[in-house]
């Protein structure tokens, strides 16, 4: 976690002091230095500001998407019926990620005085329970709805004790189901931790990324009123049941009548249809020591999203040795060939070309263009965008840049590279379909949109029908119709510029020389013992054992509720599963030039992407064994939409990788040794 002391407006600052001289500027420029380079202050990401409440400050709590494990659905706090603030429902600012991940962040009836503590607090009153409130209630109960508050950017966590150990959770449970008896948590109890903010000898600004202000911090012997920060929110949910009758003439906030006893381990609130039903709650404020940058460190360190740091690490060190391996091998049998055939004299070299084998036999089609060439080429460019997003993405999560803690920039930075990742794109298919044909320039146009179309045109006709179906549910998941223009605007105002701009520089490159002729003829490929094409597909096994432990966490980070942070650790992930992609690929196209099988092209971008089929079938197995209580086909078919988009991005990526490694390769052979 990063940190960073906010520098003070220099510009605000002097606006105020016209009259300050150029020895307090100077000053100025000291004070900000010294800001800069002390050692208590680090860095903090922006968006991410400490922000010092006075005591009797007001913290408003607020509201997200209630979400379950059992539907993937979310919906809106308020389709149930829950008290409404004074004030109405607002909507807060929310950035494109958090409204693509399915949050909506508004105001709650919460309020809080920072370190004043406050018990049976009346909320609110419900109306009678409708018939269809109570069945919509009921739904949600057996669905195991969980509601999530969120104070100062902190999610509210839940402790439950099981046996010796406690488990953690974000939100607790609209309510529960005993004894055919359904009951609804009504009673809420708060429980703040603050830590005494640490004043700075300068004046600097600080924000929660909302609003910003300028806080002067100069120490004036104590004199000022001590500020806190918030630095966790827990909550202890409780079915009370409360007299309607004794709330009638109370107003919200006022104190319950009678003294209100929270007791976890019991239920007492039963739901019927008809009846309304009474909120209450009470906050404690706790100084803890945790300090600010620590603050996720318990959202971070939840139960059963440890990463098995042996496991992983061992697996790590099998793949490597093993990739090793076919490598050493390679490169043994690779050098071996050239090394023996340069030897030889030109009259020995002329008896040899009469009895040649394996891959010197297909020197004169090695290099001819593959069928449906354009189709590769696009494939290929889509590939190397993905892969580029992909790595330009964990390397910034890794360095802290997209926390938890800032909700939806991840998805924001996938989005941001991959458009800007569109003249990569461009540039490696035009190039290579000029290769493929031998220079011609003809068609590159084409082949650009053909890229900047193919893979985002699958994305969004399956996230155009799987959101459909969140419509139809009422889902806060739906993406808004105004969202879907604004999407389709970037995708053709931005990314298909930039891809084309790619395509433009592809065309005016030079393409790849072939080092040898291509005959006018294609050679005849021997019968083969076993279709190759089960060897290419079988090749995905061992790729797939880079990523199967560290894809099981991201898919429990998905679906079930988890926080995924281990970035560092997936890029090591990323890369060497891009290195054992590129070697199986380089082994299964040696292995089909030396059966005479000049038919590599496809089969080497195949044999690397074809780990997407055991990521895919991995994705059906965790939905059967892992998800068994998903319930209802919509919730399904979200599982396997999002589990095949997922797929076919990693085929693309990794197919790229494989291809373009084999090609290197093939290119590097053939140049080598010089053959009649």
């Amino acid at each position: 976690m990063f940190s960073r002391s906010g520098l003070p407006d220099l510009t605000e600052i002097l606006s105020k002091s016209k009259e300050m001289n150029s020895f307090a500027h100077f000053k100025i420029w000291v004070l900000t230095l010294c800001m800069v380079f002390q050692s208590g202050h680090g860095f903090y990401l922006p968006g991410s500001y400490p922000h010092k409440h006075g005591i009797g400050d007001t913290l408003s709590v607020k509201v997200n998407s209630i979400t379950s494990i059992e539907t993937e659905i979310p919906f809106s706090y308020y389709s149930l019926p829950f008290c409404k603030p004074l004030e109405g429902v607002k909507d807060s600012a929310e950035n494109l990620g958090e409204v693509l991940m399915g949050d909506r962040i508004e105001n709650s009836p919460y309020k809080f005085k920072m370190y004043t503590n406050e018990s049976d607090i009346f909320q609110c009153q419900t109306d009678p329970l409708s018939g269809e409130n109570f069945k919509l209630l009921k739904k949600r109960i057996d669905e195991m709805y969980q509601v999530n508050l969120i104070l100062d950017n902190l999610p509210a966590i839940r402790y439950a004790k099981k046996e010796s150990y406690f488990l953690r959770w974000t939100g607790y449970p609209v309510g529960i189901k005993f004894q055919d008896a359904y009951y609804v948590f009504n009673h809420l109890k708060f429980t703040v931790l603050v830590h005494k903010y640490e004043e700075a000898n300068v004046a600097h600004v600080m924000g929660t990324g909302e609003a910003a202000e300028v806080i002067p911090t100069i120490a004036s012997g104590g004199s000022e009123l001590p500020g806190y920060m918030v630095v966790g929110f827990e909550v202890v949910p409780c079915s009370v049941m409360h007299d309607a009758k004794s709330v009638k003439n109370l107003k919200p906030y006022e104190k319950y009548p009678s003294p209100v006893k929270c007791d976890p381990t019991t239920v007492a609130m039963p739901i019927k249809e008809n009846e309304p039903i009474v909120f209450t709650y009470e906050v404690t404020f706790e100084e803890s020591d945790i300090k600010w940058p620590s603050r996720w460190d318990a959202y971070l360190k939840m139960e059963g999203s440890k990463v098995h740091w042996f496991s992983i690490l061992n697996s790590l060190m099998v793949i490597t040795f093993l990739a090793g391996i076919v490598l050493v091998i390679f490169l043994r049998t690779v050098r071996r060939d050239l090394t023996r055939y340069e030897e030889l004299d030109k009259e020995a070299q002329a008896q040899m070309n009469e009895e040649l084998s394996g891959w010197k036999l297909v020197v004169g089609d090695v290099f001819r263009a593959p069928t449906n060439a354009g189709l590769l080429c696009v494939m290929v460019g889509d590939g190397v965008q993905l892969l580029g997003m992909a790595v330009v993405t964990v390397m910034f999560a890794a360095l802290g840049f997209m926390s938890p803690a800032s909700r939806g920039t991840l998805i924001i930075g996938m989005i941001l590279f991959y458009m800007i990742l569109g003249i990569s794109a461009g540039y490696v298919a035009v190039r290579l379909w000029r290769t493929i044909g031998c220079g011609d320039k003809k068609g590159w146009v084409s082949v650009s949109w053909k890229v900047a179309c193919f893979f985002p045109g699958i994305a969004f006709f399956i996230l155009t029908t799987l959101n459909f179906l969140l419509w139809g549910s009422h889902s806060t998941g739906a993406i808004p119709f105004s969202l879907f223009v604004v999407l389709i605007f970037m995708w053709f105002c931005i990314s298909v510029p930039l891809t084309l701009v790619g395509g433009f520089f592809g065309a005016k490159a030079p393409h790849i020389e072939y080092p040898v002729r291509t005959n006018q003829i294609p050679r005849e490929i021997p019968a083969q013992k076993y279709p190759s094409w089960l060897l290419v597909f079988g090749a995905g096994t061992l790729p797939f054992g880079t990523l199967f432990i560290e894809l099981f966490f991201i898919m429990s980070s998905i679906w079930m509720g988890r926080v995924y942070y281990v970035f560092g650790f997936l890029l090591i992930v990323f890369i060497l599963l891009v290195v054992v992609c590129a070697e199986v690929s380089l082994v299964l196209t040696y292995m089909h030039l030396c059966v005479e099988d000049w038919k590599w092209w496809w089969k080497s971008f195949f044999a690397s992407g074809s780990v997407a089929i055991y990521i895919f079938l991995y994705s059906v197995n965790y939905l059967v064994f892992e998800l068994k209580s998903l319930s209802g086909p919509i919730s399904e078919a979200l599982f396997l939409g999002y589990s095949l988009l997922m797929a076919l991005a990693i085929m693309f990526a990794m197919g790229s990788v494989g291809f373009l490694s084999s090609f290197w390769f093939v290119h590097y052979l053939f140049s080598s040794v010089k053959l009649d």
